[in-house]
């Protein structure tokens, strides 16, 4: 749990409320997807003893798509020629309700959950007994599990226009749930928008990062608004206003996404992230955040600085490296031990766990692996092709550093050493995103590795980040990072070629497979087959699938290579024996 959210601990009442970017998609019909999403969050949290009050917003813009409809039906040709006036906001507002209530209700009833409706406006909010008599009926429905879905009545607001007029108590929905948390004395109000959380800048430009708390007198006057939501009233500005409001007065709020299917639920246990707002966050003494530009940057400016210095001069670097690794092992395995602890009690399998563990030796085998190929030659400068295209003119290919790299990879913090190595040593700066798992193991080599990084070069040359959601802000920097690495899965690497303009070196899913002809030596194929199944099991090259020329399948070579595998006791993660065919 992040230090910063550890008061959810104690969190018991709960609204959220849904923006219409959140409820509608980009042609201003219902997103199915997330509201169904956000349902069985709610479900989740009802079933676990939280008491979950919604506030929606999306009935004008349903009800503008009714409307639209009708007119088209009811209109002649020559109706259709003339231009078309923009609908009254409040007679969609009244179409559209009804719409949206009943599929909330359809959506809370498939997950055996009741909900209930409550219209309101901010005139009513003056009356001191409709405030207690509101307070009553939330607490009845609470007491039943019975969600209460609040939503402003457009349709008879004595506001001029829904989307224009912002006087009043409240003046749109946002408001309106910092209101009803102050009201319904909530715990925690959680406000979904369209991105992942409060912006520097609006989120599509490149030098914007995700601001994960709130300080008024720091980030008020260094964030840059962009335009307003293209469905609802105020976009983000609205939201900062309310949950400033909402914050001052002792409740904490959360501004995240709602297109993530369980980000409520995320927040709830205490996960950094999206954008947080509390009324004690000017007293924490939060540690500087570095943006992922900055941190991009500033690896560029040292690989530069890696690229100047010799060949000689990387080799120490490294051979310094190995040296220090060695000489901080118990640091190391202290901090990995509670990384797997960690793994265990999270209840993580087997197979991951293995690849997370430092087993003893592992370390100096890495120093050991640094130093062959600190002396291994020099991979910059080599002229791979040259060509005489005129008389006296030369055209060379040289090898030479690629730039900054963004490698993502899996649980295995060895992988984290063996990649900053090949990095230092072809002159490359380097950005790094290991698994969750790992964080300790991750901090403290990334630690070990840049303390011996000298300060002619800079520590900066690898840059270790630790939250996922700097990712998105990463992979939009194609003018200062030069290839994107992702070791992972299939799913991983689409994902990250499609979120991005950067090159990305992917791969394909992969086979694992060893195979026997009849011609093989058996005792070398024995050998060679156990090595691949048996050394590191739970490694993703690890042979998955053994094939057998079919000459071979009543040998003794072949029973007694099966009895020796079946004797590990091996817990294969997928593959079998099949027959060559």
């Amino acid at each position: 749990m992040d230090p910063t959210r550890a008061f959810v601990k104690d969190v018991k009442r709960v609204i959220i409320k849904v923006g219409t970017a959140v409820v509608t998609r980009t042609d201003g019909r219902l997103a199915l997807g997330r509201l169904g999403a956000l349902c069985e969050q709610v479900k989740e949290l009802n079933s676990r003893g939280f008491e979950v009050i919604l506030v929606t917003s999306g009935a004008v813009g349903v009800g503008r798509q009714r409307l639209r409809y009708r007119r088209l039906l009811n209109s002649s040709f020559a109706d259709l020629q003339k231009p078309q006036l923009e609908l009254d906001g409040k007679a969609c507002a009244a179409a559209g309700q009804s719409g949206l209530m009943a599929l909330y209700d359809a959506l809370f009833s498939q997950l055996d959950v009741a909900s209930s409706q409550l219209l309101v406006t901010d005139s009513e909010f003056k009356h001191p007994d409709f405030r207690m008599q509101l307070i009553q009926t939330v607490n009845s429905l609470i007491a039943l599990r019975v969600i209460p879905v609040f939503n402003e009545n457009d349709a008879i607001s004595t506001r001029k226009a829904p989307y224009e007029d912002s006087s009043g108590i409240f003046w749109d929905n946002d408001s309106l749930a910092a209101l009803l948390a102050l009201e319904l004395k909530a715990d925690l109000l959680v406000l979904l928008s369209d991105v992942e959380g409060l912006y520097s800048a609006p989120p599509g430009e490149p030098h914007s990062r995700i601001i994960h708390t709130y300080i008024k007198e720091r980030h008020q006057g260094e964030i840059t608004f962009g335009d307003k939501s293209r469905v609802g009233r105020g976009g983000m500005t609205a939201k900062v206003k309310s949950a400033v409001y909402a914050a001052s007065a002792g409740t904490p709020v959360v501004i995240i996404s709602g297109f993530a299917t369980d980000s409520i639920i995320k927040v709830l246990q205490g996960e950094r992230i999206g954008t947080l707002f509390h009324q004690d966050a000017h007293l924490w003494a939060l540690p500087k955040e570095v943006g992922a530009h900055e941190m991009a940057v500033s690896a560029r400016e040292c690989s530069r600085r890696l690229q100047s210095v010799s060949s000689e001069d990387r080799r120490k670097i490294l051979l310094d490296i190995a040296d220090a690794l060695e000489a901080n092992e118990k640091s190391i395995r202290i901090e990995n031990e509670a990384d797997v602890a960690a793994a265990q009690q999270a209840g993580y399998e087997n197979s991951l766990i293995s690849r997370l563990t430092l087993k003893p030796g592992k370390i100096s085998s890495l120093a050991k692996s640094i130093r062959i190929l600190a002396d291994m030659e020099d991979p910059i400068g080599h002229v791979l092709k040259r060509t005489e295209l005129a008389d006296g003119l030369v055209l060379e290919k040289t090898s030479c550093p690629l730039g900054v790299l963004l490698i993502v990879f899996e649980s295995r913090p060895d992988a984290l050493v063996q990649i900053a190595s090949l990095a230092i040593r072809s002159g490359n700066g380097l950005l790094l995103k290991g698994g969750k798992e790992a964080m300790r193991s991750n901090a403290i080599l990334h630690k070990v590795i840049t303390g011996a990084i000298p300060d002619t070069v800079g520590e900066k040359l690898i840059g270790l980040v630790t939250s996922r959601d700097e990712i998105p802000e990463l992979l939009k920097l194609d003018d200062v990072i030069d290839l994107v690495i992702p070791r992972g899965s299939n799913k991983l690497v689409t994902q990250i070629k499609e979120s991005t303009k950067i090159p990305v070196l992917g791969h394909a899913d992969g086979i694992c497979h060893v195979y026997i002809d009849k011609s093989a030596d058996m005792d070398m194929a024995k050998r060679i087959v156990l090595d691949a199944k048996i050394d590191y099991p739970a490694a993703c090259n690890a042979m998955e699938t053994l094939l057998i020329h079919k000459d071979l399948l009543k040998t003794k070579g072949l029973n007694d290579l099966i009895v020796q595998l079946r004797g590990q006791e091996l817990k294969h993660r997928r593959g079998g024996l099949v027959s060559w065919k």
